[in-house]
């Protein structure tokens, strides 16, 4: 968590690729990166093989995010959903994030069981119930756990942007460390979300093909933006590279676009074990 307030502290955004295991997250490492993220739709997929559609439990993402903290030095943030329950459950939750090693952890507004931002049939709980999540995050850290709380509303597409930017000012106001609005649908409003929370670093969600305008993490760093997530790059990129090995297998042919074995080796570790 340290590690992670001193980059943010920093000018300059970071640029966050997520991960979804261990290999995922060290390949983020290895590309130099500064930070990654568990991505609970990327997660959910190469864990279960099912939907971001409230499957997978607190322990699951607890154990897989053990995982990813233990292959990595770099600082991991997390996807706590709407924190598994009422406000003891969102204390205990966060507290066990940190204990595993996450450096920060997002806790949404969404009505359980929560979805993909970007997908059809999300709701949010009401503010006030939003904003006790928070609060309840806001003490478990308070309360000695070392974790940073990023704090995320989905009231855009459920309420209307003003409703969203309401709640991020009120969770900027309840102590979150970083605040994310999910899925504005245009520059103008990307904007509006910057100028709403100006002191307070803010993320923004780079993901191909959803509703947010794509753009470079220096124009999002002039908006205002302090860490570009793109949390389905490296899934889709694997679930593309899967389909045409397998394609090429089903045909009778030699997979392409594999990587030599000697490389394979060093991408997992091998070349350190014998070191």
């Amino acid at each position: 968590a340290s590690h992670l307030r001193e980059l943010l502290a920093k000018p300059g955004i970071l640029t966050m690729p997520c991960c979804f295991d261990g290999l995922s997250a060290r390949l983020v490492e290895k590309s130099g990166f500064d930070i990654t993220f568990m991505s609970g739709f990327s997660t959910s997929a190469a864990k279960l093989g099912l939907p971001d559609t409230g499957y997978m439990s607190y322990g699951e993402m607890l154990d897989a995010g053990k995982d990813i903290c233990g292959a990595v030095k770099i600082p991991v943030l997390g996807d706590g959903d709407t924190g598994y329950g009422n406000a003891m459950n969102i204390k205990r939750t966060v507290k066990g994030y940190a204990q595993v090693g996450f450096a920060s952890i997002m806790i949404e507004d969404q009505v359980a069981p929560k979805r993909c931002g970007h997908t059809k049939g999300k709701a949010v709980v009401s503010r006030s119930e939003a904003v006790q999540r928070i609060r309840a995050a806001v003490d478990a850290r308070n309360e000695g756990a070392d974790i940073l709380i990023l704090a995320r509303t989905d009231a855009r597409a459920c309420i209307g942007l003003e409703e969203a930017l309401e709640r991020v000012k009120l969770f900027e106001k309840e102590g979150a460390d970083i605040v994310f609005l999910e899925a504005p649908e245009s520059i103008e409003e990307m904007r509006a979300f910057c100028e709403a929370v100006p002191n307070t670093p803010k993320l923004a969600n780079m993901l191909e093909g959803g509703k947010t305008p794509l753009l470079p993490p220096a124009e999002l760093a002039k908006m205002g933006f302090k860490i570009a997530a793109y949390p389905l790059t490296l899934l889709s990129a694997s679930v593309s590279a899967m389909d045409a090995a397998l394609a090429d297998l089903k045909a009778g042919r030699p997979a392409s676009g594999v990587l030599p074995f000697p490389t394979l080796r060093e991408r997992v570790g091998f070349d350190d074990y014998y070191a």
